[in-house]
């Protein structure tokens, strides 16, 4: 079998070091041309035509995407696919298009994450032969004849017994025998979070030790600050960050879609801080589902601004009763999907010609 897989320039070097680390050297990497719509929640249609900048950059990225279609459709051509998969983003839209428009068309499988489907995904439904999807479908519009859900592909992962959880506690240089909160807010970090829990760290301790992954853009000016006992800064962990979050008897998180399969399958207790900033508030959709499936709770993003000890008052709360911490992380654990990876690869077997 052979497999190419597409990317734009800016993601090519990811992509191939990817494929390098895990020895796919028969993985064929082509670059074609790809533009990112810039959409904001809080922009009404007159903000944008107030902003002309943002204006110009989404026509040329428009007509980036009009030339990695055209670029698509002589890739699909030479190479003769049986099928297309396409993992939303705004990358895979230049490629689905092709794809669509071809004739014979080239069966398409598209998967979604979060349970507000992206752009392209939305554009590219329309074509697909198979929807997966990351969370049940009753969350999404999709036709029900052609959609499946089957979760979102990740290194297996799984609850920490008792004893366990002493132990990881131990091993990252906490007491086993307090709890931990574990406050992450992705890569880049999260300001909000980050001045959330620094500004109430004092009250925090009181009651648990903290973890905090700060993020690069955040944590150098946070690491010259006191770090007082019980509490640990990290700028960005790439290895074992599984077992810091099996640690944790709370987890303080973004509401990202792989974020919260992650946590579901270690069955943790999550408050779910979700970006409202972000296109179409995807975030907060994903984290109104879980929420409503009492599987999480949820702290807003504004009102951590305003009101920062809510972040102690919730965790004050929910570390007083182990009942509600085994209940939350029980009902999260149900979105856990462990054979994920092997569903979607059965559904793309299938849909090839």
């Amino acid at each position: 079998m052979e497999v190419c897989f597409a990317t734009d320039r800016k993601f090519a070097k990811i992509v191939q070091k990817s494929l390098d680390s895990e020895g796919l050297t028969q993985v064929k990497l082509v670059q074609v041309s790809a533009g990112k719509f810039r959409r904001y929640s809080h922009f009404k249609a007159i903000d944008y035509l107030k902003h002309p900048s943002i204006m110009l950059a989404n026509l040329w990225d428009l007509l980036k995407v009009a030339v990695g279609v055209l670029q698509s459709q002589c890739l699909l051509i030479r190479f003769k696919p049986n099928v297309v998969f396409i993992k939303g983003g705004f990358v895979g839209l230049p490629v689905g298009l092709a794809a669509g428009l071809l004739w014979p068309r080239v069966p398409i499988v598209i998967h979604d994450s979060d349970t507000a489907p992206g752009l392209t995904n939305r554009v590219l439904s329309r074509f697909a032969t198979k929807i997966a999807t990351g969370m049940p479908l009753e969350n999404y519009n999709y036709p029900a004849e052609k959609s499946a859900y089957t979760g979102i592909p990740i290194a297996s992962l799984r609850p920490a017994s008792v004893e366990q959880q002493a132990k990881l506690k131990a091993k990252w240089g906490f007491d086993a025998k307090k709890p931990l909160l574990v406050v992450t807010g992705g890569g880049l970090g999260s300001q909000r979070i980050n001045d959330a829990v620094m500004s109430q760290l004092s009250e925090l301790l009181k009651h648990t030790q903290v973890a905090l992954v700060a993020g690069k853009d955040q944590y150098p000016k946070l690491a010259k600050r006191e770090q007082p006992t019980g509490f640990k800064l990290y700028e960005f962990i790439t290895s074992g960050f599984d077992e810091l979050l099996g640690a944790a008897d709370i987890v303080v998180s973004r509401a990202g879609a792989t974020t919260i399969v992650e946590l579901a399958a270690l069955a943790k207790a999550v408050i779910l801080v979700p970006n409202a900033m972000l296109p179409s508030s995807h975030q907060v959709k994903n984290a109104k589902a879980l929420t409503d499936a009492d599987a999480a709770v949820t702290l807003n993003d504004d009102r951590l601004v305003d009101r920062p000890q809510m972040l102690t008052t919730m965790v004050e709360e929910l570390l007083g009763s182990d009942e509600r911490l085994f209940e939350l992380g029980r009902n999260l654990h149900k979105f856990a999907k462990p054979h994920a990876a092997r569903d979607l690869a059965r559904i793309i077997e299938r849909a090839a010609k």
